[in-house]
């Protein structure tokens, strides 16, 4: 049985899981939580830290505790970390408690995208990136699919637009919830 009180944005680093997490929060007057942060504000150090300190083990040890944590919640929009599909725990817990919608977008976009940030594990070397991003891509995408209740391509979308359809997508598919 689901019990979907919660909305879960699933999908690959740049594909706008927080920015349009946040506004989307914001639209609907409901909380807006990110796995990474929450994960970073319990550690006291970035992720980065983390998995240099303590590897991915450890950091989808902390990850799975927040995942749970949040997913007791109601009425929360939760981005997740890209990689947090990975963990068996981690799907059962956001498939039982929220509308699960996967944010796409293309390798370029997100090429674009990761490029600003010096927060995330990947290379400056555009070439290098294109490589880990397509490797994790391919790897990722089958999960993001299979647990999506929504799929909604996020290119060349403004945050204003996507979260506009993404009220309706979510009232499409759940009209209790929004």
């Amino acid at each position: 049985m689901r019990d979907q009180y919660n909305v879960v944005l699933i999908g690959p680093m740049g594909a706008g899981k927080t920015s349009i997490g946040k506004a989307l929060a914001r639209e609907i007057n409901w909380e807006f939580h990110d796995s990474d942060q929450v994960i970073e504000e319990r550690a006291g150090v970035e992720i980065l830290w983390i998995y240099d300190l303590e590897g991915e083990e450890g950091f989808h040890q902390r990850e799975k505790k927040v995942i749970a944590d949040l997913m007791q919640k109601r009425n929360i929009i939760l981005a997740t970390g890209g990689s947090t599909v990975a963990i068996d725990e981690n799907r059962q817990a956001i498939k039982k408690h929220g509308v699960i919608i996967y944010l796409c977008t293309s390798l370029d976009d997100q090429l674009v995208r990761t490029g600003y940030s010096k927060k995330r594990p990947l290379s400056t070397e555009i070439e290098e990136r294109r490589s880990i991003l397509k490797r994790l891509h391919d790897e990722y995408v089958p999960l993001y699919e299979g647990l999506a209740d929504i799929i909604y391509n996020t290119d060349h979308k403004s945050t204003h637009n996507a979260v506009a359809d993404l009220v309706k997508l979510i009232r499409e598919k759940n009209p209790s919830l929004v």
